[in-house]
């Protein structure tokens, strides 16, 4: 497993140029290793699985990059909806290289990588919640990030073949999917407001409130737990 380390992160710009013309593969890594003078011992603790663990950790340098610069934004006045838009535009917009996400997206499709890609996905969607102060200690945890997840994944590969003029149309598309899911939202809120309703979704409510997000600090209880009520 990589690290984020400056090695690491000098690794990772070494293979980009490689992985325009090798993908994220063996062939790309030794050509990395070779333009920085690292011996192949170093490169192969650096990556113990190769360039996949490059592949892995040029995304998560990207949500990181994101994280730092959604911070720096001027957040304070604008609606959830719109921080949530500008986030994911942020995370496009740190990616840069967008050969290496298209190449990240088919080693990531593939079934034996299947996982750690969805894992990606919901690490960035995680890292955007988290920037913007969410607190959900119930079921809405996973809900707010399985979403975010579907929204971000499906923006990735509408942008990958967007040639429109600075990525207007991604622009556009992010919007619609928002819209989309504040509709569904405003749904279940009319649902969920419903006194004829009510009787039948207090269980579901309990469950949801059992339900408890992975703890931030050692042990780590992923992917969650959920507790039974006293009483």
């Amino acid at each position: 497993m990589t690290t984020h380390a400056p090695r690491t992160d000098a690794l990772i710009d070494a293979i980009l140029p490689h992985v325009a013309f090798d993908g994220w593969s063996d062939t790309a890594l030794r050509a990395a290793a070779a333009d920085l003078g690292m011996d192949k011992a170093e490169a192969r603790a650096l990556a113990p699985r190769g360039a996949v663990d490059l592949a892995v950790a040029f995304h998560q340098r990207g949500d990181r990059r994101m994280v730092e610069a959604l911070h720096a934004e001027p957040l304070g006045d604008m609606r959830m909806r719109d921080r949530i838009a500008r986030a994911i535009r942020l995370r496009l917009d740190v990616a840069g290289d967008r050969e290496a996400v298209r190449r990240g997206s088919a080693l990531f499709a593939l079934p034996i990588h299947g996982a750690e890609g969805a894992r990606l996905i919901w690490g960035t969607a995680d890292a955007i919640w988290s920037a913007l102060g969410d607190r959900s200690e119930d079921i809405n945890w996973y809900t707010k990030r399985a979403t975010l997840s579907a929204v971000y994944a499906a923006t990735v590969l509408y942008w990958l073949g967007d040639d429109s003029l600075e990525h207007q149309a991604t622009d556009a598309f992010i919007d619609r999917r928002i819209d989309n899911v504040m509709q569904v939202e405003k749904v279940k809120a009319q649902v969920n407001g419903s006194r004829m309703l009510k009787p039948f979704l207090a269980p579901l409510e309990r469950f949801g409130a059992m339900v408890k997000p992975p703890r931030a600090t050692p042990p780590a209880d992923l992917p969650g737990s959920w507790t039974l009520p006293r009483g």
